[in-house]
């Protein structure tokens, strides 16, 4: 559909270009999807930048598990992000929580301020929030933050319509929600149509499952 973001969630550079072929307008890159995503190899992101015409986001995730990470998984984080600033990536992909589940706003903010100019999204952490709606007030007042991951906080893009629905209205032109949870290329116009989204995330989005 014209203007709507068509987001593909690869692993590997073979899908990745299948995802380019079939409609993706854009990629999130990673390693491991069995795990919800890690941040993929120095050599992945840099045959990935070479091979596709449309833009790449890489995930910034060091380890499977919470979001809550120690400080020497936090300046791997940071090694990684000036990895991407480097290599001329559109954008890095991160979400770091407080041991309550509460946005970790101050290193957040830290890792934002870090990735520029590059593209900031916070990932589907938003979802282990007590409130994404009110987690995502946090992050409209983070200028660098360009978009935000979220399934409204449920299992699937479904089952959180109505959250997702109040996150967009939130979120207006300043931050671009990107709807994601067992979004496929079967069900898109269904959850299109019930929420309106700019942008749609998913492993399956433009692939069979």
């Amino acid at each position: 559909m014209e203007g709507i973001v068509i987001e593909a969630c690869v692993e590997n550079l073979e899908h990745a270009l299948n995802s380019e072929a079939k409609g993706a307008n854009r990629i999130e890159l990673c390693s491991n999807l069995a795990v919800e995503g890690l941040t993929p190899s120095e050599n992945l992101i840099r045959a990935a930048k070479e091979a596709l015409d449309i833009p790449i986001r890489v995930m910034i995730r060091p380890r499977a598990g919470d979001f809550c990470y120690s400080q020497d998984e936090l300046a791997q984080m940071r090694e990684s992000i000036r990895l991407c600033k480097k290599i001329g990536v559109e954008g890095v992909v991160f979400g770091i929580l407080n041991m309550d589940n509460t946005l970790n706003v101050e290193v957040i903010k830290s890792l934002a301020k870090e990735s520029y100019p590059l593209k900031v999204v916070i990932h589907k952490a938003i979802d282990s929030t007590p409130d994404p709606v009110a987690s995502l007030k946090q992050l409209l007042e983070i200028e660098e933050i360009t978009t935000v991951l979220t399934s409204g906080g449920k299992d699937d893009a479904f089952e959180g319509a109505d959250i997702l629905k109040e996150m967009i209205q939130l979120a207006g032109d300043e931050i671009e929600i990107l709807a994601q949870g067992h979004i496929t290329r079967n069900n898109f116009d269904e959850l299109h149509e019930l929420i309106g989204a700019q942008a749609y995330h998913g492993k399956y989005i433009v692939t069979e499952i």
